[in-house]
């Protein structure tokens, strides 16, 4: 009894460890490596891709797309946020720009 109750556990953890970020993932990270002077700038622009069901997907997700929404001329930091809902069902990229 001991032994199916302590199988069990350890399936339980390997399932979750498996498929952790699987329901929902929104995170946020750098473009660049080079962070010894980041400079954000004064202006901030962002473009956005979308995909559902693995099928569709829509929009200009580039840095030159953020670029231009934000009016920057020099680019001086860039980072992504990607946002997974249900196994990739929903997908949303988005490109923030940082510069002048």
């Amino acid at each position: 009894m001991r032994m199916v109750i302590k199988s069990r556990i350890i399936m339980l953890v390997l399932v979750s460890l498996l498929l952790s970020g699987c329901a929902y993932c929104n995170i946020q990270e750098p473009l660049s490596t080079e962070f010894n002077k980041t400079e954000l700038g004064t202006k901030r622009g962002q473009s956005r891709s979308h995909a559902v069901l693995w099928l569709v997907a829509w929009g200009d997700g580039g840095v030159k797309a953020a670029a231009v929404n934000g009016g920057i001329k020099v680019i001086h930091h860039a980072d992504t946020k990607i946002l997974f809902l249900l196994f990739g069902l929903y997908a949303q990229v988005t490109t923030v720009v940082y510069g002048d």
